[in-house]
C-alpha cells in the first residue's frame, strides 16, 4: 500500500450534553461552540494535504465536515457505516437512569464492553466490524490523504485497531470534541502519529503562554 495519511476528527460539541447520556445514533446538531470548533479544524495547518472528506451521515458529523470543507473545494461523502454505536432502547436516556432502571443489564455491559448488546442495540464488537469495513472501503476507493469525521466511539475503535489495543480498554483513549488524530497507512499497516490533539486549545495555550506549542497527545 502506498503511504498516505488519514486525518481522523471527532465532531464538535452538541446542543445536548452527552457526557452523562447514552446518545448513540440520535441525530443531534452542533452547538454554536461546536461550529466554532469545526472552524478551528478548518484552519488547522495539518490538514493541508487532504483531498477528500468522509463522514458519518448523522448531522453532527455532516455539519462538522461541511464547515471543514468550506473554501477548500474538497469532495464530501457521507457514510452510514461510520455512524456512532447504536445503544438501542437506551438511546437518549441518562447513564444514571439506565443504571437505576436496569441495574443487571447496566452491570453486564460494564463487565463485557466488547460483547454486550443493549436491547436492540450493538455491542462494540458489532460496531467494530461495521466501522472497519467502512474504513477499508474508504481506503480502497481513495489513493491520497483523506479526512474522516466520526464519533467518539467510532474513532476509538479505529484507534484501538491501529494501536493494537483491546476493545476492553476503549475508554482509555481520549476523544474530545473537535479533536484531531493522525494515522499513517503504508506497507507495514497503521501507525498512529497524533492522538486527541485539540487545535483550539493549543491556540489558547499559545496566547496564554506566549510560546510555540507542539502538537502532543492528550488523554
Amino acid at each position: 500500500m502506498e503511504m498516505r495519511i488519514v486525518y481522523l476528527v471527532r465532531h464538535g460539541e452538541l446542543t445536548v450534553d452527552e457526557r452523562h447520556r447514552f446518545l448513540g445514533q440520535m441525530d443531534v446538531p452542533l452547538s454554536p461552540k461546536g461550529k466554532e470548533q469545526a472552524r478551528e479544524l478548518r484552519e488547522c495547518s495539518q490538514l493541508g494535504s487532504v483531498t477528500r472528506i468522509y463522514c458519518s451521515d448523522l448531522s453532527r458529523c455532516r455539519e462538522t465536515a461541511e464547515i471543514i470543507s468550506q473554501r477548500r473545494g474538497i469532495s464530501l461523502t457521507a457514510c452510514s457505516g461510520l455512524r456512532e454505536i447504536s445503544v438501542g432502547l437506551w438511546e437518549g436516556s441518562t447513564i444514571k437512569d439506565i443504571e437505576t432502571r436496569y441495574p443487571k443489564e447496566f452491570n453486564a455491559r460494564g463487565e463485557d464492553l466488547e460483547h454486550y448488546r443493549p436491547p436492540y442495540g450493538e455491542s462494540f464488537a458489532d460496531c467494530r466490524i461495521r466501522v472497519l469495513a467502512a474504513l477499508q472501503q474508504i481506503l480502497d476507493s481513495s489513493s491520497s490523504d483523506i479526512l474522516i469525521v466520526g464519533h467518539a466511539g467510532v474513532n476509538r475503535l479505529i484507534l484501538c485497531e491501529g494501536l493494537g489495543i483491546p476493545i476492553a480498554n476503549i475508554f482509555k483513549i481520549g476523544q474530545e470534541y473537535g479533536c484531531l488524530n493522525i494515522l499513517e497507512y503504508g506497507t507495514l499497516g497503521c501507525r498512529v502519529k497524533l492522538l486527541n490533539f485539540v487545535p483550539h486549545r493549543a491556540a489558547l495555550d499559545k496566547v496564554q503562554v506566549g510560546t510555540e506549542v507542539e502538537a502532543v497527545a492528550t488523554f
